[in-house]
């Protein structure tokens, strides 16, 4: 079976007889690093690292991608941000920004060429010359919304969106262009999907309708632009605004284990119902009805589960329809490598049944 292919049909909207389990969220994983030598912090920095370990899940246990980078400062760090790039259990943060207003934001000519980007550019070249054929290729990237807080800190945005409304609104359509000279340069390179990344913009932080309203328009912007597959990745309990995910136009759609696929399932549905009695058509490239990725629990089940609660979470999500089997969020770095075997193998044994 070609991976690669088995994927790019169920984003298409076309049936497989095996559901894909892939990543689309941050995969690298200490016992990897160790057995590949590819360590957090060089591959943050070394294109010959970050490609061994972003494909070190397919080579070491059989997980159907590749996905590279491992966070989600590079976009930051290019406009202008310090980064603290962490160590090999911690991921890379936003240490310090130059940015006090939303007027201040604006991606510098060079904004391609600054910090990690050409390092991703080229870690995508080397995946590409090794799997092009046989194996997707993901790449993630920050969603306008969430490197708005990163430009001007959470807190802050956050507290904007109620006192200075127009001035966030600016903010994001600024950050939204950086999204977009970024994913134009990944497309051209040429992965197979690109993931964007909106962790900022989950129910727990903001409110469904300040995602309708305020998050949702770049977010529809951003996928007409993308020329690849794309996949949204929203954290947390995302069920409050799964219909407006659903309108969006990104072909899959990555939700954590707080989810009720079932009825995310029905919203999706709902929500495609929505667009065609409206007479919208969806995004160029994008199926009818985007996807459902998921989800695996990163921060129990697949972090410290048995084999058994893994073979069971597997069974239940696979039961209620997901359509492509994925971790729920980012892995833990400590997460073993016998817990993601454990996930594939019991994807395996369901569809041996």
């Amino acid at each position: 079976m070609n991976l690669k292919n088995n994927v790019l049909k169920v984003l298409s909207g076309e049936k497989t007889d095996l559901t894909p389990v892939i990543s689309v969220t941050q995969l690298g994983v200490v016992e990897a690093m160790e057995q590949t030598d590819a360590f957090w912090p060089e591959a943050h920095e070394d294109a010959d690292k970050m490609a061994t370990l972003g494909s070190s899940l397919y080579e070491l246990v059989g997980l159907e991608c590749a996905r590279i980078p491992f966070c989600l400062t590079v976009e930051a760090e290019a406009l202008g941000c310090e980064v603290d790039l962490g160590n090999e259990e911690k991921t890379p943060q936003i240490r310090s920004t130059p940015f006090k207003t939303a007027s201040e934001i604006e991606v510098p000519a060079n904004f391609l060429s600054n910090g990690r980007i050409p390092v991703v550019l080229e870690a995508i070249e080397k995946l590409k010359q090794k799997y092009g054929d046989t194996l997707p290729i993901i790449v993630g990237i920050t969603g306008p919304f969430t490197l708005t807080g990163h430009l001007l800190g959470v807190e802050n945005l956050v507290r904007y969106m109620k006192t200075k409304p127009d001035e966030i609104e600016t903010a994001i359509d600024n950050s939204l262009d950086a999204c977009m000279d970024y994913a134009e340069a990944i497309s051209k390179v040429g992965p197979d999907i690109i993931c964007v990344a909106e962790p900022t913009a989950a129910p727990e932080l903001i409110d469904p309708l300040q995602f309708k309203s305020m998050v949702k328009p770049a977010l529809e912007d951003l996928a007409n632009f993308i020329k690849t597959k794309k996949v949204l990745h929203i954290c947390g309990s995302t069920q409050p605004i799964i219909k407006d995910m659903a309108t969006i136009g990104y072909d899959g759609i990555s939700v954590e284990e707080k989810v009720d696929i079932k009825k995310a399932k029905e919203e999706l549905e709902k929500g495609s119902n929505v667009m065609k009695v409206g007479g919208k058509s969806m995004p160029r490239g994008s199926s009818s009805i985007s996807k459902i990725i998921g989800n695996i629990s990163t921060t129990q089940t697949l972090f410290r589960g048995t084999e058994e609660e893994i073979k069971n979470e597997v069974k239940m999500v696979l039961d209620a329809g997901i359509d492509i089997l994925a971790p729920s969020c980012g892995l833990a770095p400590r997460s073993p490598l016998k817990n993601i075997e454990a996930m594939i193998n019991a994807r395996n044994k369901f569809f041996d049944q």
